[in-house]
C-alpha cells in the first residue's frame, strides 16, 4: 500500500511538472489584460472558490481543532504569498529568462534546507544528479543567448527569494504533513492567497482612484480561460497534489521535478507559439530528464538498504 502511494507521488510530481510548464503561457494571456496583482487576486479566487464548495458540502473533511495553525500561516507566508509576490517585482526588475535560470536553483536549496531541518540525508549520486538537472535547465537558456546580469541586484535579489520561499515552503509542508492532510493545508494556504492579494489590490486600486478599472478583465474571455486554468489546474490542483507528495516523498526528491515544467514550457511554446527547438536544448532536456530520473532512483536504492539494515538488526 506504501509502495503505490509512493507511485502515486512520482505521477502526480510529473503531472505537475507539466502543469507549470503550461501555466507560463496562460500567465502572459492574463497578464496582458490586468496587473500582476489584480491577476493573482482573480487566481486564487477561483481556485478557493473552487475548494471552498467540496469543503461547504462536506466532500473534504477539514478539522482544524487542536492542530499548530500558526505553522500552516508560516507556510502561506512562503508559498503562495511570498513566493508570488517576490516573482512579480522581481520580474520587474529582470528578465524572464533570469527568472527561470534562477528558479532552476530551487532544488539546491531545498536539497539543503530539507537536510539541515527535517534531517533529509542524500548520497552522492543524488547530489550530482540534481546539479545535472540543475545544469540542464541553465544549458538550455545559455544556448539560446540568456544570460544573468549580476549588476542587476535588486531583481537578482527578488528572484533568488523565490528559491528559498519555495524551498522553505516544500521543506515546511513535508513537516506538517504528519499533523494536517493535503486538503487542510490546501484550503488554509488558497484562502489567505486569496484574502491577502485580494486587500492589497482593493488598496493599491484605490489610492490610485482605478477601483473600476479592477472589474474590466473580467469581460475578456481570454482573460476568463487563463484565470480559470491558473486558479484551478495551476493552483488547486498543484497544490493538492505537492502537498499529498510531500507526505510521501522526501522534500529533496519532489523539488527536483520542478524543472521539467522548462522542458514542457519549451514543447508547449514550439506547439502553441511555433517556437523553435534546438538541437541544444534538446541536450539540455536529456540533462534535466536524467537529473531527475538519478535523483530519484539513487534514493530508492538507498532506502531499500537502509530498511534490509534494519531488519537485519532487529532480527
Amino acid at each position: 500500500m506504501k509502495q503505490q502511494g509512493l507511485k502515486l507521488a512520482y505521477m502526480l510530481a510529473v503531472l505537475n511538472a507539466t502543469i507549470i510548464g503550461f501555466s507560463f503561457l496562460f500567465a502572459k494571456t492574463a497578464l496582458a489584460y490586468a496587473n500582476p496583482l489584480d491577476t493573482l487576486t482573480f487566481r486564487f479566487a477561483a481556485s478557493f472558490l473552487a475548494i471552498s464548495v467540496p469543503a461547504a458540502f462536506g466532500w473534504i473533511k477539514l478539522s482544524y481543532r487542536g492542530k499548530p495553525l500558526y505553522k500552516a500561516f508560516l507556510l502561506a507566508s512562503m508559498y503562495p504569498l511570498g513566493f508570488f509576490t517576490l516573482q512579480a517585482y522581481g520580474l520587474q526588475h529582470s528578465t524572464s529568462a533570469e527568472g527561470g535560470i534562477l528558479y532552476a536553483f530551487t532544488p539546491v536549496v531545498t536539497m539543503v534546507l530539507a537536510s539541515v531541518f527535517l534531517k533529509e540525508t542524500t548520497t552522492l549520486f543524488q547530489k550530482l544528479s540534481i546539479f545535472l538537472s540543475v545544469f540542464g535547465v541553465v544549458f538550455i537558456f545559455a544556448t539560446k543567448g540568456s544570460s544573468i546580469n549580476w549588476s542587476n541586484v535588486t531583481g537578482i535579489s527578488l528572484l533568488l527569494l523565490t528559491c528559498f520561499a519555495f524551498a522553505g515552503y516544500s521543506v515546511l509542508a513535508r513537516s506538517l504533513s504528519k499533523q494536517f492532510s493535503p486538503a487542510e493545508i490546501t484550503f488554509l494556504m488558497l484562502g489567505i492567497g486569496f484574502t491577502v492579494f485580494l486587500a492589497l489590490s482593493l488598496v493599491s486600486h484605490t489610492a490610485t482612484g482605478t477601483l473600476t478599472n479592477f472589474f474590466k478583465p473580467l469581460f475578456s474571455g481570454p482573460f476568463i480561460g487563463s484565470i480559470l486554468f491558473l486558479g484551478i489546474v495551476s493552483s488547486l490542483v498543484t497544490a493538492l497534489t505537492a502537498n499529498y507528495i510531500l507526505s510521501k516523498m522526501e522534500a529533496s526528491k519532489m523539488s527536483v521535478f520542478a524543472n521539467l515544467s522548462t522542458i514542457v514550457s519549451m514543447a508547449a511554446g514550439a506547439f502553441f507559439l511555433g517556437e523553435e527547438v534546438t538541437m541544444y536544448q534538446l541536450v539540455g532536456s536529456a540533462l534535466i530528464i536524467a537529473g531527475v530520473i538519478g535523483a530519484n532512483r539513487f534514493g530508492r536504492k538507498r532506502a531499500k538498504e537502509q530498511i534490509v539494515t534494519t531488519n537485519r538488526a532487529e532480527a
